[in-house]
């Protein structure tokens, strides 16, 4: 089948697509947009993390049909100069950190990244995080929302002093 859906602001199709594949493998293996990690299958790790149609999900428990006509926007999509797909300019696989959004450049800052595998998943559900928060959010709220994300390195300090960081920097205060 063929799934029509939006990714990080462009209009894509994906073909010979099979009934029971997911939307991480299309957005991974189809798309090439390697953001969002295939760790668990299960829904369980969170390094999948992509937002659909605004809510942060697990691609690996969205099967691929489920996101016909609808948006995605995927790690790679909340950066600023980011560009979606490989074809797309100089600025895929930039690790200069220009164009990185907050979230992105406060977990480089606060060292939160580690191995990388688990940090994508992460940085979108900070991200989904501190759209809805008004300042700094307390500890326990950012321990709820990235509850369903795992690290595996437990880097979890440098994680929650990433949130609080791009939280300051997203909303000063006055």
């Amino acid at each position: 089948m063929r799934v029509n859906l939006t990714v990080n602001g462009r209009a894509t199709a994906a073909d010979d697509v099979w009934e029971g594949e997911s939307l991480l493998y299309v957005l991974r293996e189809r798309l090439g947009l390697p953001g969002a990690k295939n760790a668990c299958e299960q829904g369980e790790c969170g390094s999948c993390t992509v937002y659909l149609d605004g809510t942060p999900v697990c691609a690996c428990l969205v099967a691929a049909g489920q996101a016909e006509g609808r948006e995605v926007v995927t790690v790679e999509g909340l950066s600023r100069g980011g560009t979606p797909f490989p074809d797309a300019g100089p600025a895929h696989g930039d690790v200069s950190g220009e164009g990185l959004h907050e979230v992105q450049r406060a977990f480089l800052d606060a060292g939160a990244v580690q191995c990388g595998f688990c940090t994508p998943g992460l940085v979108v559900q900070a991200h989904a995080l501190l759209a809805e928060a008004d300042g700094v959010p307390p500890d326990a709220d950012i321990r709820e929302a990235l509850a369903g994300n795992l690290c595996r390195c437990t880097g979890y300090e440098k994680i929650l002093d990433a949130v609080r960081l791009a939280a300051t920097r997203l909303r000063p205060p006055p």
